[in-house]
């Protein structure tokens, strides 16, 4: 593991300063006032929380720091398992709080101000605008942490995208980290895609890289190389039992990369393995030892964990 990655969200941000602080306050609460919760929670504990920086009292503290331990609680005794059945995806729902605390009550209040204080026509409309614009961006935000399920197909030899989005580029270079040829795919996610990023492979994680970088629009090719990102790589459980290199990348508006992964990790074909917040593009890196046939173009349309990007052709 990157030494530089010490949380989930190794590029910081407001909302995880906000969250590690109500964390803070949140685990004095418990201590003080709840003492037999706590110690039915630590009882149930798997593991030592080594690498955590702070206590561990409840599974909400592991939230923020889950690839930096092995220390868990088993779903029976998780009572906020729940949160990770909602349509939104949970490492999204403080941004969720914050920005519907600040957005919602000022639409109702301008909503009504207009409707029941203002008397002209004029400034009745600039305000429900206003408000209607506002709700707008609720309503976005509300969508873009949303989490759909998916089918991920189960057929042997499949590689599926590892975003949603639009496949902006297929190209076919050496890898010096992957040491030959390979196939690299480029996936630019829009403000409006699912931004979940799903385990293209199923295999074993090997490595996790942090690098920081710009913030140049997503679009422009340049950004894969420049901005920051983080990069995983995988060994395949399944034949060719080959590396494979995901790479999420920043963009200009999405700046927030969130991985919980940690080397050791075994993952299943689809399985989510983080996100990237708010506009972004992923990288898809693919040995290609001549059994590899690519089965998308450029300009499709993809789904994280169902479409099919490629194929490994059985040996004759």
């Amino acid at each position: 593991m990157d030494h530089r990655i010490r949380d989930i969200q190794p590029g910081g941000g407001v909302v995880i300063r906000l969250e590690k602080a109500w964390g803070v306050w949140r685990r004095w609460w418990l201590k003080r006032f709840r003492p037999k919760y706590v110690s039915r929670m630590l009882a149930c504990r798997q593991g030592e929380p080594k690498g955590v920086p702070h206590e561990v009292l409840d599974p909400r503290d592991l939230k923020l720091h889950r690839n930096q331990t092995d220390c868990h609680w088993r779903p029976e005794d998780d009572p906020f398992a729940w949160r990770d059945r909602l349509p939104f995806v949970r490492v999204g729902l403080a941004e969720l709080l914050v920005f519907s605390a600040l957005i919602w009550p000022v639409t109702i209040v301008l909503t009504w101000i207009a409707c029941q204080v203002v008397s002209g026509a004029i400034e009745r409309a600039l305000l429900l605008t206003v408000a209607a614009g506002l709700a707008t961006v609720g309503l976005i935000i509300a969508w873009f942490f949303r989490n759909p399920r998916r089918v991920i197909p189960t057929d042997p030899g499949l590689v599926v995208a590892p975003a949603d989005g639009k496949v902006v580029d297929i190209e076919r270079i050496n890898d010096p980290e992957l040491g030959g040829p390979v196939v690299q795919v480029t996936i630019f996610l829009s403000i409006f895609n699912v931004h979940i990023n799903r385990v293209p492979v199923a295999g074993r994680v090997v490595s996790i890289g942090y690098q920081p970088g710009k913030y140049l629009n997503a679009l422009r090719p340049e950004s894969s190389r420049e901005n920051e990102q983080l990069m995983i790589k995988m060994e395949q459980s399944e034949a060719p039992f080959g590396p494979v290199i995901v790479r999420q990348i920043t963009g200009a508006i999405a700046r927030r990369i969130v991985c919980w992964l940690k080397p050791g990790d075994i993952l299943q074909r689809g399985e989510p393995l983080g996100m990237i917040k708010l506009g972004s593009r992923t990288v898809l890196v693919i040995p290609d030892d001549g059994h590899l046939r690519i089965v998308t173009e450029v300009g499709a349309k993809v789904k994280a964990g169902s479409s099919i990007l490629a194929r490994y052709e059985p040996s004759s």
